[in-house]
């Protein structure tokens, strides 16, 4: 009943919705000029807000980080040849997928290869990949195609740095290869090779890169996977992190230098910014891939998480790390259930929303759409809610997201709230204001030091 809710509220959002998130310095970089965000599914992705990340891999049967552990904590050969024992039996595409729906997610993001060079699908152009596992299943075919059947965004990070493949030319952790044998031309073929299989075999509508930080990849590499990536399809997202853009503003005249069509900030919450688009991802443990025991982010932390990440404009990529049996724990799939019970409540104040027009605090984030804002409660106050007033608009009513009216009063130069004193929901109640016109065009509001109470 929940997931039919979520679905059915967040079509209606959708359909009714079209906030224009204004973006038009995204793209091919400054080799491309011309080549811009496509903005419609920018739209569309954005409006989803909350997706599932995953990290998997024959690593998981060590327990310890996919990719930066190879040659650190794990010996490169025994690391390379984990796949020969991977065989995770209990992998079920349509239990990954329910369970990412029942939580309330919209898209899938699965690593298809990371920094340790395993592929997850049935490449052409390697042997080092999971269909020569014992498991010998196509991983990324089965979910794709579930996806397709659950109604499910299907994405794929390619990470562009390799440590394992002999033409990618920078070397990681105790790795004595000799450069001097390996060729960026060549392996650059490879990467677009593979990359032309996850768009038009796998049917990939965004493409999540990383590892380009390394000497071997420049910024003419980014600008040119970007323009290469949208010539297989057009409407494909691609993160900033296929150039040298990550966390550089630098233009180019007018044009944004970097490559790319939104940001990544990593293990962090951005800040207020509802014009240029971004992505938080983090995890719900503490490492990426399946660590035995994991302390896991409470579910008031995930939720207040990803409502703050909405507060701030952007999508929140909640990772997910499946065992080497190919199940998700169970504690992780409960979690999951807890969020989707809570949006199937206060989804509304999610999806398709634009952040603001309060900056996010410990205590109060907001989003809106047209005249509403949707006040999210994170430490619900001692009395009435009072908050600065919204310059330009008029508070008309008040009320609690599914439930009865509050009074609500001007005063100086704050709204005054008579917030219920025992919240609707004590991960995190969402009040309801309606204005005299559209918040959406509001510049941020700061609540002051002590502003709330």
């Amino acid at each position: 009943m929940i997931l039919r809710l979520i679905s059915r509220s967040l079509f209606v959002l959708l359909s009714a919705a079209s906030l224009a998130y204004a973006r038009t310095d995204g793209g091919g970089g400054d080799a491309h000029p011309t080549l811009k965000t496509n903005a419609e599914s920018l739209r569309r992705w954005q409006d989803m807000r909350f997706g599932m990340f995953i990290h998997w891999g024959p690593v998981t049967l060590r327990g310890t980080e996919i990719g930066w552990s190879r040659g650190v904590q794990v010996p490169a050969a025994e690391y390379d040849g984990l796949y020969h024992e991977f065989n995770p039996a209990l992998f079920d595409a349509g239990r990954w997928i329910g369970a990412a729906k029942r939580g309330g997610m919209q898209y899938v993001v699965i690593v298809s290869k990371h920094h340790d060079g395993f592929c997850l699908w049935d490449t052409k152009y390697t042997d080092y990949k999971i269909t020569a596992t014992p498991l010998g299943r196509d991983v990324l075919r089965e979910l794709s195609d579930e996806c397709g059947r659950q109604g499910m965004m299907f994405c794929t990070y390619y990470s562009i740095l390799d440590w394992h493949h002999p033409d990618y030319t920078t070397r990681h952790g105790a790795d004595d290869r000799p450069v001097i044998e390996s060729g960026m031309d060549r392996y650059r073929i490879y990467l677009k090779n593979q990359i032309r299989e996850l768009v038009n075999d796998y049917h990939s509508h965004l493409l999540w890169f990383d590892g380009q930080w390394e000497k071997s990849w420049t910024h003419r590499d980014g600008m040119d996977l970007y323009a290469y990536a949208r010539s297989l399809n057009d409407s494909l997202l691609i993160n900033n992190r296929v150039d040298k853009g990550r966390g550089n503003p630098a233009r180019a005249g007018d044009t944004v230098a970097f490559a790319g069509d939104f940001g990544t900030p990593e293990q962090e919450i951005g800040t207020l910014d509802n014009e240029h688009p971004w992505e938080s991802c983090i995890t719900i443990g503490t490492q990426w891939s399946w660590k035995p025991n994991d302390s896991l982010k409470t579910l008031k932390e995930c939720i207040q998480i990803l409502a703050k990440t909405a507060g701030g404009g952007g999508n929140l990529l909640l990772n997910i790390s499946p065992m080497p049996d190919g199940r998700f724990e169970q504690r992780q799939i409960d979690r999951l259930a807890g969020i989707g019970l809570w949006l199937g409540r206060y989804g509304e104040s999610i999806y398709g929303t634009r952040g603001g027009p309060y900056a996010t605090t410990s205590r109060v984030a907001s989003t809106c759409r047209g005249n509403l804002v949707y006040v999210h409660m994170l430490t619900p106050p001692a009395g009435p809610l009072r908050l600065p007033v919204i310059p330009g608009r008029t508070v008309r009513g008040a009320r609690v997201l599914g439930g009865g009216g509050l009074g609500v009063r001007t005063k100086g130069e704050n709204i005054v709230i008579d917030v219920p004193s025992a919240p609707a929901d004590l991960n995190d109640s969402v009040i309801v204001l309606e204005l005299d016109g559209s918040a959406e065009t509001v510049r941020p509001v700061v609540i002051p030091a002590g502003g709330v109470q």
